[in-house]
């Protein structure tokens, strides 16, 4: 079993500059390892340990909980599970 965890996050907004999907993969203190972010256009950017595309950044510090990121009504984030990610990656990444 992974020491990972994945997450989904849909941010409700209508800023075309931003995204309107955030998939992760955390570490055992929720740092992000990769991330692949979706716009409402269909533009897909990634980001990982070893490259970046599309603008696309691992974030600084660890996300918080899921419960935390819900608080706020723009997000509604949920755990995924490694395959959904790593469909969604395969999908993405070139």
């Amino acid at each position: 079993m992974s020491a990972y965890s994945y997450i989904r996050v849909r941010w409700l907004h209508r800023d075309q500059s931003y995204p309107v999907e955030l998939w992760s993969e955390l570490d055992a203190l929720r740092f992000e390892i990769r991330k692949i972010e979706v716009w409402s256009d269909g533009r897909v950017g990634f980001a990982s340990r070893e490259r970046e595309s599309g603008g696309t950044m691992l974030g600084e510090a660890p996300l918080p909980s899921l419960a935390e990121i819900a608080a706020d009504p723009e997000f509604e984030p949920e755990q995924i599970s490694e395959l959904e990610f790593e469909k969604c990656w395969r999908a993405n990444v070139r």
